[in-house]
């Protein structure tokens, strides 16, 4: 089983690697892809270095999966190649994401179904997942109708420049900036451009992502993001209506009994999920539970999860591991595959 990781020298891809190495997902070869300027470089991975290879070098050594997270353009362009060669992709950016001949996937929910023709999986944005996960049990049992939703997203969720920003800012040094404002001791309300909505496209592809993730248009969804001068996670404040009542005790236990999600929920000893006790983990974590009461059959809850992790890096690896044990990819690929 041969694994290639396409943009494996930038934050996410960097990600990948761990997780894979963490996970002991079996693959006999590792074949890191980046651009041309790091081609040539050395990786390790668990101990062993690796070159960092061409796109053209990658498909020629006929990977069964391609993890990619190298951006919109460089996945438009490139996964429909990898996936001509017969190699499955995993992308990671937002190029595939809506498309309707594309299936995405949070494996909790919707991995059962992919099929082995399926050679572009789209993996979610990191904001989305994390909420999904959550929710998905919460609309099979009451039926959601409803989701506000507001985030506080880390800075990692932009990349290495601006992670960089932010301690230059601490350390009171100048630098490239990735942010058109200073992030540091500031909260910045835009999360990628603006659309002729008045909503950023952050804010759309929770609304949108989240409706075919969960396979019902019916819900309704609006979302404010925005990015806050933290590492180790995102954090949401959800609050859903519901078409069916429910108790708070259920909703305790449901997230009890979720894959996936840990439960921190209790206020009198002032625990609930943080972004600090969030980052390394691969985990959902969800607290301040509580009944919205303005209204009926209204929740209110706080999401927090690794942005880099379930957000990006496990869910991707996460699909793979479901293409392996489902036999969905091949050593060879077999003569009646269509």
């Amino acid at each position: 089983m041969k694994i290639a990781v396409v943009g494996a020298t930038g934050l996410v891809g960097t990600k990948m690697l761990e997780v894979l190495a963490e996970r002991n997902f079996p693959l006999t070869d590792l074949i890191p892809v980046a651009s041309e300027r790091s081609v040539g470089k050395e990786i390790t991975f668990k101990g062993k270095q690796y070159k960092v290879h061409s796109m053209t070098d990658a498909i020629a050594a006929k990977p069964e999966i391609a993890l990619f997270s190298a951006g919109g353009s460089t996945s438009l362009e490139w996964a429909p190649k990898f996936a001509e060669a017969g190699i499955t992709v995993i992308d990671n950016s937002s190029a595939w994401r809506m498309d309707t001949t594309k299936k995405l996937v949070v494996p909790e929910i919707n991995a059962h179904e992919l099929k082995a023709t399926d050679k572009i999986i789209a993996n979610p944005n990191c904001s989305t997942i994390q909420m999904v996960v959550v929710l998905n049990p919460l609309h099979k049992k009451y039926k959601i109708k409803r989701v506000v939703v507001s985030t506080y997203q880390s800075v990692t969720g932009t990349g290495v420049k601006a992670v960089d920003q932010l301690m230059n800012e601490r350390a009171g040094k100048e630098g490239e900036m990735a942010y058109k404002y200073k992030i540091d001791l500031n909260v910045i309300p835009q999360i990628d451009v603006f659309t002729d909505n008045g909503y950023t496209k952050e804010e759309m592809k929770m609304v949108n992502e989240t409706k075919k993730i969960m396979g019902d248009d019916s819900i309704r969804l609006t979302a404010t993001t925005v990015r806050i001068p933290v590492m180790g996670g995102h954090s949401e404040s959800v609050n859903i209506e519901f078409e069916n009542e429910f108790e708070v005790k259920d909703i305790f236990e449901m997230m009890n009994n979720t894959k996936g999600v840990i439960l921190q929920d209790d206020i009198a000893n002032q625990i609930y999920p943080m972004p600090m006790n969030a980052h390394n983990k691969d985990e959902v974590f969800v607290g301040r539970i509580r009944r919205d009461e303005t209204q009926p059959k209204t929740l209110n809850m706080w999401i927090v999860s690794d942005n880099l992790r379930k957000g990006a890096a496990t869910n991707a690896v996460q699909i793979a591991e479901y293409l392996v044990e489902a036999k969905l990819v091949f050593e060879e690929t077999p003569k009646n595959w269509a």
